[in-house]
């Protein structure tokens, strides 16, 4: 079975739209440097009950265009342009005090380390029952049992006695389970779940995305889930969005990016997953070279001084987001894709001499991907 084959089913959504919509969004930062352009130009869209993965390196803009639909950015600083549009609502032009009637109740955000996203000197229970109570206006009682409840919901033992527990008497895959709770509280329409997994082990990480994926379907919430690995979203979500330096640089359903990946970045990305078929001590495939300097980016392709494949055009020219023929749902950024005659003709020839390590074709790369989620 591919990686494609695992993709996740589309949920039915009642003809509703979209109830998340970016156009052209851009955000940038004031640094001693010069300006950083942490996001550049993104659009997407996501329906109510879908699941759109964002997916690409440390530094490449997932968690930056996840706080900037949120309005989570430090006003003292950031600098947010285009538009997003949230169930109708324009959000672009919103401050603080018009997004807290949000937070929470429409939308919230997993962060991926949950010892600081939680209070350390708070309760576990007052945490919880801090958003009932201001968003939903419950009394004290009301919320406790709601409180237990969410903490049951996300499979914490014993949650009458964990609710009086502080952060650090709990093991990172509970705290984890916590954030969800506090995330879940006050039953947002989108969630943003922030590299959820990043500081647990393999088990834990299954089990705390099959309960994403669990809670997301009995409360059919939208949610784009950002990660750093191919697998975590190959059976998780229906469309894949890559970014790179701030920049989409391929968008497409799960199945047709599995099966046609265009862009060279996203082949390197998936070459990057440890396999189970590789013989013990394999030296892990890694992208060499570093991503580029946000002040100052390259002229042309951002990924074209660490691409096998770079020709003089990718290092003058950068490349637009362009449909695939056919297939106006797959989109990338690249003037030679990784099926093109002039990347197979390099790939060929670095691969014959031992400095490229070839990506499994589609049909092979789903054990490795599965390990790596």
């Amino acid at each position: 079975m591919s990686l494609a084959d695992t993709a996740a089913s589309p949920v039915p959504v009642p003809g509703t739209g979209p109830i998340l919509e970016v156009t052209d969004l851009s955000t940038s930062f004031a640094s001693p440097r010069g300006r950083v352009g942490a996001v550049n130009g993104v659009s997407l869209s996501l329906e109510r009950g879908r699941t759109l993965g964002i997916v690409g390196e440390s530094g490449s803009g997932k968690s930056v265009l996840s706080r900037s639909i949120m309005g989570l950015l430090p006003a003292s600083t950031a600098e947010r342009t285009g538009s997003i549009v949230f169930e109708g609502k324009e959000l672009s032009d919103w401050g603080d005090k018009e997004y807290r009637e949000l937070w929470g109740t429409e939308m919230a955000m997993i962060f991926q380390d949950p010892m600081t996203a939680l209070n350390p000197v708070m309760k576990i229970g007052k945490q919880i029952t801090e958003s009932l109570r201001f968003h939903l206006d419950m009394d004290r009682s009301t919320a406790k049992d709601t409180a237990v409840e969410l903490l049951r919901s996300v499979r914490i033992p014993e949650p009458e006695k964990r609710f009086s527990s502080y952060p650090h008497e709990m093991s990172g895959g509970m705290r984890q389970r916590v954030v969800i709770a506090v995330a879940l509280a006050c039953g947002p329409k989108l969630l943003f779940a922030d590299e959820p997994t990043t500081a647990l082990d393999v088990t834990v990480q299954a089990q705390v995305l099959d309960l994403l994926e669990e809670q997301q379907r009995e409360r059919f919430m939208a949610m784009i889930l950002v990660t750093h690995d191919l697998g975590v979203v190959a059976g998780r979500a229906q469309e894949i969005v890559v970014m790179y330096a701030g920049r989409i640089v391929e968008k497409a359903p799960t199945r047709t990016l599995f099966a046609d990946m265009k862009m060279p970045y996203t082949e390197a990305l998936l070459s990057a997953i440890p396999k189970l078929a590789d013989p013990p001590h394999t030296r892990l495939a890694a992208i060499g070279g570093r991503p580029p300097d946000l002040v100052n980016p390259p002229e042309g392709c951002p990924f074209a001084p660490r691409c096998p494949y770079v020709r003089e055009r990718c290092l003058t020219e950068l490349p637009a987001l362009t449909p695939v023929d056919g297939d106006d749902t797959h989109l990338f950024a690249c003037h030679y894709p990784v099926d093109s005659p002039e990347t197979i003709e390099i790939k060929d020839r670095l691969t014959a001499q031992g400095l490229l390590i070839s990506s499994p074709p589609p049909g092979s790369a789903s054990d490795g991907a599965q390990d790596g989620r």
